[in-house]
């Protein structure tokens, strides 16, 4: 038993005590437990040797709004002219920087006129090192996205969405979740878009929550060594289930739908056309805090069904606890889905509800 388990072990027995005895004594003896779970607690480092924080109970602390904005502006793939290498040259960062420059001059003159238009929905005003890498795909080696299988090509036809279909005539056929305001999924929830890039991180014993800013999910994930529920739920978001590799975050997500679009075109660099997932797809993610303003983030998707080879993505999250959530009311008026359908119907000589005029 190492001495994190031992402290948390003493905590949980105290707080049965309290629980049985309902006295004083009781109380000062949690407090008692909790100093000593504090002292016991294993230690942790930053790669500089400093300290890395760790909650009341023991566990690495990675709390805070991580927001991923920054890294907006890398692309998901890598353009095919950068080969293997992960990293811009001098030159080449230089004309990036460039253009996200244009691109914040016209967010600010919105702010100066008073006008909120399309400055605002496609704003990259915040900044980092992240901008020098060539793509958020590590592996495989080139940046690319895997070719899909037979199987893959297969089911690609049933994971359109309104930014690839042509023709509408069904909200469950024709448009994906995120269409429908339902989820982005996984591994899309993890990646910049436009606008609502916020990712919160809360923790509480044997649980760690991510909350996300776009549609407003939380992502409950147990670290206390529950078993996962196999194919008995399977869900949008998948099932998730966490440990600690000593300060990291392993984040191990199974018994997914099978019907969220794998990436979304959407996304910066993303593969043209659809890509389609299956309920056998697995992503292992991993957090890992280097210094007090910055997690490296990690995740790896498998999906043999539908991928020839597996995929990982991987960029810095940097802490910026000024930042806030803003509302997703995605449903709130929305008539798009009705006004897609509809609109396609007449360019094919049909009433709305699909009669021939």
């Amino acid at each position: 038993m190492n001495k994190r388990t031992l402290a948390l072990g003493l905590v949980t027995a105290s707080g049965f005590l309290v629980a049985c005895s309902g006295s004083d004594n009781a109380s000062e003896a949690v407090s008692a437990s909790a100093d000593t779970a504090q002292e016991s607690t294993v230690a942790f480092s930053y790669p500089d040797g400093s300290s890395h924080p760790v909650t009341a109970w023991g566990d690495p602390d990675l709390q805070g709004m991580w927001p991923i904005m920054h890294v907006f502006s890398t692309p998901l793939q890598r353009n095919e002219r950068y080969g293997d290498r992960e990293v811009l040259t001098d030159e080449e960062y230089e004309g990036a920087q460039a253009n996200l420059a244009r691109r914040e001059a016209n967010y600010q003159r919105e702010i100066e006129g008073g006008q909120m238009g399309m400055g605002h929905w496609a704003e990259t005003t915040t900044r980092s090192e992240a901008a020098r890498l060539t793509s958020l795909i590590v592996y495989p080696p080139d940046g690319r996205f895997p070719d899909l299988t037979a199987r893959g090509e297969e089911l690609r036809p049933f994971f359109g969405s309104d930014d690839t279909r042509q023709v509408f005539d069904s909200p469950d056929s024709d448009f994906d979740s995120w269409d429908r305001c339902i989820t982005r999924g996984l591994p899309n929830s993890m990646l910049p878009f436009n606008y609502n890039n916020g990712i919160r991180i809360i923790q509480s014993p044997g649980f760690v929550v991510i909350d996300i800013e776009m549609i407003h999910e939380s992502r409950i994930v147990p670290i206390d060594g529950r078993p996962s529920l196999e194919s008995e739920i399977q869900q949008w978001m998948g099932e998730s289930r966490g440990y600690w590799e000593g300060p990291t975050l392993v984040v191990e997500t199974t018994n997914f739908n099978g019907e969220v679009n794998m990436t979304n075109p959407g996304i910066p660099g993303s593969p043209r056309g659809d890509t389609p997932s299956t309920t056998g797809m697995r992503t292992t993610e991993r957090f890992t805090r280097i210094n007090d303003v910055r997690i490296d983030y990690e995740m790896t998707i498998e999906d043999p069904e539908v991928l020839t080879d597996k995929w990982t993505l991987r960029y810095p999250m940097i802490l910026d606890e000024e930042y806030q959530f803003f509302e997703y009311a995605c449903h709130e008026d929305n008539t798009a889905v009705r006004n897609f359908i509809e609109f396609s119907r007449y360019e094919r000589g049909l009433s709305p509800s699909g009669e021939p005029l």
